[in-house]
């Protein structure tokens, strides 16, 4: 017998299997022992990268799975690493291609958890910032992250997959050994994996310069392996095996008519360097090794969500080469008995002796730690631990939150790990709003959110917002937990605002008014969980009311303001911009304490209310508000305005005002499509409202015989910056308004003077 060279363990367990069929345990054991002890020249498979059309490799495995092609050891990189790395976990083809379909790319491409996982603040800084983008500030210089998406879904997706081999630390230890390519963007040096953790070597082995952040592993900063080995042919040949089988999915080059673009020109640059190292390595391929090219034509690099469609070209190439790769197939019962040598992984079915919280931030790990659901002694259940690194994550103090199965002396635990951002230490958000109606009035604000979390080992949290425009507002609050579980907290905070409100008498824009106001407060409250959160707080306040425009007959005047007020807000809801499923309440009622510094006693109580309900691609948001007030002598600085989208839509905002306020809406919309698709998808939905309510004098008033009906149809986009909308509203009394609108589509229906 002539042994492979490279490959006595496979060969060995191949015999030794035979000589016990021999044995008697399988009357065909002539055919058996004739394929395994004969020679077999050990077959190594390389897999390009290629973004999404790299799932063209698993056509190509399915095809080698048919033809009974042994493979003994893989190479792969960027989403060739992905396939090769999970096939060589003991996946198959099959498994593959299903789990291709199934995964949810536009959301494990992005690093946003989903919102039931954030904290209640997080909650309200997605509904009030809905710009997706966040940059840094550092002693005040601006600071990019180091790539458009950090990677934490995608990160929590390889590890789920890859965790059967959490306990092989050497590649050469799973079924099939295995190598990832990477590239070493400080020394500009091809990087080869052969050992650690497989998901962080598939991680870094995929990190698309400028939209994946790099990975620090080992000392170095790796991103996309394709930048200096995209086929990893000279890795192979290393390995010892003796015929390669590459598959190449490289994106092609633009013909000359098509170069009309800077990008298209710049990708094309792209293209070029790639593909002087791939062609490099496809030289070093022998007589005797198969290169394999799908025709993808120019399927898109991007286009996750149609990846599915790329496999059976993956498996045509396969086919057109089926001459060639026959003869490296084996019978039936050797190809049994190959996967049957191949190293079984270890069984995760030991409890957890340990559960522990690695973090590099001043936040105590307790605090993080009371975020865990897992706890020692619990079994290893895979949903639970990635619900407990999203939840952590969903504080939004960390730029990934992941885990690991790890053993240490003798017992078997699981160690979250969270890394601070690098871009901190405070964070900035902004926020653009832009609205026009039929009517003429504008409104257009710029606003800006400047967040330092982490202030202390409880997670005491400084927020500033500046906006300028119609409405311009100033607000500080200092939220400090109590105890470990973040529960607990107190805050203090500085309001000043001024916004510009317009008069109306007999529905006529009569006036302008500016009415400023500045208020301090202090507070004690409870997060009772992510979904509501309860406050008491003591406020002292001034304000005036000036004219702009308008009657000379319009007063203006001076306020003071003083109180207490207590707050429920629950916020269950899917999304903050076009909801699906959860609840939004917010209800506070306000007293007035000439002790306090107010003007005189006065009570008010306010409530909103929503939930949506949603079948298929439809969805029912069915709405309340309630304002009423007493004691207040019905001063404009009290009074509630109404009009406005979904607000009785016929009417411009502020429209009617008054101290007592009543309005139910109902809303449909449903999902049409997509306008775009990868990170930058915007889906569009197409809907209309009904809307009853008005505004009273008196409480005693307010009836159903009294109240407007009024109503909207829209189309609305949820983009990368916030949601759009175009809407006709119109009224029962021939009311008529369209609306063009960037941001929130409600401008709260508060008092005056709030």
């Amino acid at each position: 017998m002539i042994l492979v060279k490279g490959a006595p363990r496979q060969i060995g367990v191949g015999v030794a299997c035979c000589l016990l069929l021999c044995a008697g345990w399988n009357p065909a054991c002539d055919a058996a022992e004739a394929d395994t002890a004969a020679e077999r020249p050990r077959i190594g498979l390389v897999l390009g990268g290629g973004g999404a059309r790299g799932a063209a490799h698993i056509g190509v495995l399915k095809e080698l799975e048919r033809l009974r092609v042994p493979i003994d050891a893989i190479v792969g990189t960027s989403m060739g690493a992905i396939v090769g790395g999970l096939y060589a976990t003991g996946m198959s083809a099959e498994e593959l291609e299903l789990l291709v379909g199934s995964i949810d790319w536009t959301a494990n491409l992005t690093d946003r958890p989903a919102r039931r996982h954030l904290s209640f603040r997080r909650k309200q800084d997605d509904r009030d910032f809905p710009f997706r983008f966040e940059l840094g500030l550092d002693r005040g210089r601006l600071k990019l992250p180091q790539g458009a998406v950090q990677g934490q879904n995608l990160d929590l997706l390889l590890r789920e997959l890859t965790l059967p081999a959490s306990y092989a630390d050497n590649f050469d230890a799973l079924p099939i050994p295995f190598r990832a390519i990477a590239s070493d963007i400080g020394s500009g040096e091809k990087y080869v994996m052969g050992d650690g953790d497989l998901a962080e070597a598939i991680r870094a082995s995929m990190s698309v310069p400028g939209v994946f952040a790099p990975v620090t592993l080992n000392g170095r900063l790796l991103a996309d392996g394709g930048l200096v080995g995209n086929l990893g042919v000279s890795v192979m040949r290393e390995l010892g095996v003796d015929v390669i089988i590459a598959v190449d999915v490289e994106f092609p080059l633009y013909r000359e008519d098509e170069l009309v673009s800077a990008l298209a020109i710049s990708e094309q640059m792209l293209t070029i360097l790639i593909r002087q190292e791939t062609l490099r390595q496809i030289e070093l391929l022998g007589d005797g090794d198969i290169l394999l090219r799908p025709d993808l034509g120019k399927f898109g690099s991007a286009d996750f969500a149609h990846a599915s469609e790329t496999i059976e070209p993956g498996a045509a190439a396969a086919r057109e080469a089926e001459s060639r790769l026959a003869p490296l197939g084996l019978s039936e019962t050797a190809y049994a008995a190959w996967q049957a040598s191949k190293r079984p992984l270890d069984p995760l079915d030991a409890d957890l002796g340990f559960v522990r919280v690695d973090s590099d931030s001043r936040i105590d790990p307790r605090v993080l730690e009371s975020r865990l659901s897992t706890q020692p002694g619990d079994s290893i259940d895979r949903a639970a631990l990635l619900d407990d690194a999203q939840r952590m994550h969903g504080l939004e103090v960390f730029e990934k939150v992941g885990y690991r199965l790890v053993e240490e002396d003798g017992q078997r635990g699981v160690v979250f790990t969270a890394r601070k951002k690098p871009w901190g230490p405070a964070y900035v958000r902004t926020g653009l709003t832009l609205s026009e109606d039929i009517s003429g009035l504008s409104a257009f604000n710029l606003s800006l959110r400047i967040t330092r979390p982490a202030l202390n080992s409880l997670g005491g949290e400084w927020r500033n917002d500046l906006q300028i425009g119609t409405d311009i507002l100033f607000a500080s609050e200092l939220h400090q937990p109590l105890r470990f579980d973040s529960r607990m907290f107190v805050t203090a905070g500085l309001t000043a605002s001024r916004s510009d409100l317009n008069v109306f008498e007999n529905d006529d824009n009569v006036a302008n008014v500016t009415l400023s106001r500045a208020e301090a407060s202090v507070g004690i409250g409870i997060e009772l969980n992510r979904t509501t959160d309860l406050r008491l707080s003591a406020y002292r306040g001034f304000g005036e009311s000036q004219r702009r425009i308008g009657s000379p007959g319009l007063p203006e005047f001076e306020f003071d303001t003083g109180g207490l007020r207590s707050t429920l807000r629950i916020d269950s809801q899917d999304d903050a911009r076009f909801p699906r499923s959860g609840v939004l309440l917010r209800a506070s009622y306000d007293v007035a304490l000439p002790g306090l510094g107010a003007d005189q006693r006065a009570d008010f109580f306010e409530l909103d209310m929503s939930g949506a309900f949603s079948r298929g691609r439809n969805t029912l948001n069915l709405g309340a508000a309630y304002r009423t007030t007493a004691r207040s002598d019905n001063r404009i600085e009290a009074f509630y305005p109404l009009g406005g989208y979904l607000n009785l839509s016929g009417f411009a905002f502020g429209q009617r005002a008054g101290p007592q306020l009543a309005l139910l809406r109902a809303q449909y919309y449903r999902r049409m499509g997509d306008l775009a698709g990868g990170l930058f998808t915007a889906p569009l939905y197409l809907g209309a409202s009904v809307e009853a309510g008005n505004v009273w004098s008196e409480r005693s008033a307010i009836d159903f015989d009294t109240a407007l009906l009024h109503g909207s149809v829209f189309a609305g986009f949820d983009t990368f910056v916030g949601p759009f909308y175009l809407a006709l509203g119109f009224g029962e009394g021939g009311e008529r308004n369209v609306y063009l609108f960037l941001g929130s589509p409600q401008r709260r229906l508060i008092r005056a003077a709030q």
